[in-house]
């Protein structure tokens, strides 16, 4: 018989958004009874993210450090024109790594994992079984909304982890390496030395469609493992995928087209950077906001999440004009020169600028001198991200 299960907070979607909340409030609030609703096997599903250190402020590391799977104090880039290494720690979190910490510190009926969501409102989700949830309060992070509002390119990627028959030599992140060929826009490569003979290498492109072909991209990923010299022992796993770019749009419709009147979260809320699509420096402000929230019913949470949703996006119009400029004013072939500029910047710029908190300075910095576009294109494109 279908059954009602009622919670003070249900959280739709056990992705990284999810996850997170989930954990800040058992850590913060263990006195609210919490379900995380997952149609997946695991929370987390098969993922990697990766942050820099200034990405998370140092209030809020208690919520990530338990996660870190990897860990390294510089990072390289790669460009035809330049090479350089920056001190900044980086950090990457598997996706299993999150389920098994979600999984130890919330009570076993807390996590609803392949149980499929139907509807979800303020205050009730109704699941494909038959069952019903009632919740004081209603937390929707089940990815993108209708994209529909929004103007946007893509940032699409597919990647392995490698083992390796011997000793890759890697000291540390190469997070972009441009030197490879452009291809279907600005192209790069991204390799984390997970031990010495492990590797997760990553074909990534900003391109204006969301098409993936990992036979074609697994061929090149072969390609440059080759040309490093590494020989593959076995491909312990892969992961792909595609996210928005945003260079305009509405957020208010956006906000909408999630749920009326429904607390969002993540993707959903539009919590990530419109230019590196990063989410999760996002996902642990949002979590460690919720957990701070005196009033947990559903209509505060959406008043509170909305309007954090909100004014992020409102921060964040200098980062929608730098997307229109990449996709509008650059050809695609010759995107890859705006990043090659940016990475001669000095670092805690560079730091600042993923984080999502760029000073006035910062941005005066960014587009100073010479664009690497056509000016007119440039001019173009920057009216566009005003719209």
């Amino acid at each position: 018989m279908p059954a009602t299960i009622s919670c003070d907070v249900a959280i739709v979607g056990g992705g990284l958004a999810g996850g997170l909340i989930a954990l800040a409030l058992r850590r913060r609030r263990p006195d609210v009874d919490i379900r995380i609703v997952e149609g997946g096997s695991r929370i987390g599903g098969n993922h990697l993210w990766s942050f820099f250190a200034s990405d998370v402020a140092p209030a809020d590391r208690w919520l990530t450090a338990p996660l870190i799977c990897h860990g390294w104090r510089s990072y390289d880039v790669a460009f035809p024109e330049v090479a350089r290494t920056l001190r900044q720690g980086y950090y990457s979190i598997e996706s299993r790594r999150l389920d098994q910490v979600v999984r130890a510190d919330l009570p076993e009926h807390a996590v609803m994992t392949r149980r499929k969501v139907l509807a979800a409102s303020p205050t009730a989700v109704v699941l494909a079984d038959g069952d019903r949830i009632e919740a004081k309060g209603v937390i929707d992070c089940r990815g993108p909304a209708d994209m529909a509002a929004l103007r946007y390119g893509w940032q699409k990627f597919y990647g392995r982890e490698l083992q390796l028959a011997e000793a890759h030599g890697l000291e540390r992140p190469m997070i972009m390496d441009a030197r490879v060929e452009q291809l279907d826009g600005y192209r790069f490569v991204y390799a984390l030395p997970f031990s010495a003979t492990c590797v997760f290498v990553e074909d990534t492109y900003y391109s204006d469609t969301p098409d993936l072909d990992p036979p074609a991209l697994g061929s090149r990923i072969e390609g440059y493992t080759q040309a490093q010299g590494w020989h593959v022992d076995r491909v312990v796993r892969e992961e792909g995928g595609a996210l928005p770019v945003v260079m305009g749009g509405d957020f208010e419709a956006y906000w909408q087209a999630g749920g009326n009147k429904v607390a969002k979260a993540g993707a959903r809320a539009g919590l990530f950077h419109p230019l590196t699509s990063y989410s999760l420096p996002d996902a642990v402000r949002t979590a460690v906001l919720v957990s701070a929230a005196s009033d947990l019913s559903g209509a505060a949470l959406h008043r509170l999440l909305h309007d954090f949703a909100r004014s992020t996006w409102r921060r964040r119009r200098f980062y929608r004009m730098l997307a229109a400029m990449l996709f509008k004013a650059a050809e695609p072939q010759e995107r890859y020169r705006i990043l090659q500029r940016f990475y001669r910047l000095d670092p805690q710029l560079i730091g600042r600028f993923y984080a999502g908190h760029s000073t006035l300075f910062d941005q005066l910095r960014l587009v100073s001198g010479k664009p690497p576009v056509p000016v007119g294109r440039a001019v173009s494109a920057i009216r566009e991200s005003f719209r």
